[in-house]
């Protein structure tokens, strides 16, 4: 049942956020996404320890966003430091094909994101249906992390590749900063024939601290659509 004045979209990503948190069981060590979605599931996650359940479930944030909500609500945090393996990560996608290859770092938090997905067992990815795309930069641009230092030589680099690159700013109209302190340049390549190439491109270059390609890192996909809540895994 939706809730009052609830969008369809909204009603979406509860209902995924909901059947995410179903796969958490007692004792794991879970990495908490960033996002709305995510936020979603930090809530249930509260929810259910107010009721007595998952009190064991300890949680690695992705962002100092999703760090603060989590202490608000209650839900007890480590660290990778504490736990380096994770058992699984819940997180959230800006675009998803059927490969399960994703683009991330909408919200900037991409760097640790990845961190932390590399860290864990299974990372399930959990969306609404408008999230998924035959082919990535569809309906995205690629969220590139980069040192202050020099930033515009990246962003240079990157329309190289062929992007259309705009440098991320915050609502005062300053550049936007990751938690790290970094810049984010967007880079909408378009659809994408080879993403797996452009991301090895990527990292082989000095200065770019992270991109938003997630590739062979999410194992498991929740989505929910107008056809209800569904599991997938990731096609061998």
């Amino acid at each position: 049942m939706s809730r009052p004045e609830e969008s369809e979209v909204a009603r979406f990503k509860r209902l995924a956020a909901e059947r995410a948190v179903e796969l958490l069981q007692p004792g794991m060590v879970v990495g908490l996404g960033s996002g709305s979605t995510s936020a979603l599931m930090v809530r249930r996650l509260a929810a259910l320890r107010a009721e007595g359940r998952l009190t064991d479930v300890v949680g690695v944030p992705t962002s100092l966003e999703t760090e603060a909500l989590a202490r608000s609500l209650g839900v007890p945090l480590t660290t990778l430091e504490e736990h380096p393996r994770l058992d699984l990560t819940l997180d959230g996608a800006d675009e998803v094909d059927p490969r399960l290859r994703l683009i991330k770092g909408g919200g900037g938090a991409l760097l640790r994101e990845k961190i932390v997905a590399q860290a864990s067992r299974r990372v399930v990815i959990v969306v609404d249906a408008g999230k998924l795309s035959p082919r990535l930069g569809t309906r995205w641009a690629v969220p590139v992390e980069v040192l202050p230092f020099g930033w515009r030589s990246q962003a240079l680099f990157l329309e190289e590749l062929g992007a259309r690159v705009t440098r991320r700013e915050g609502r005062d109209g300053a550049p936007f900063r990751t938690d790290q302190g970094n810049f984010i340049l967007d880079g909408a390549f378009g659809p994408m024939d080879a993403p797996a190439e452009l991301a090895s491109r990527l990292e082989a270059r000095a200065g770019l601290v992270e991109h938003g390609l997630f590739i062979h890192l999410a194992t498991e996909l929740i989505v929910a659509g107008p056809e209800g809540v569904e599991h997938r895994r990731r096609p061998d």
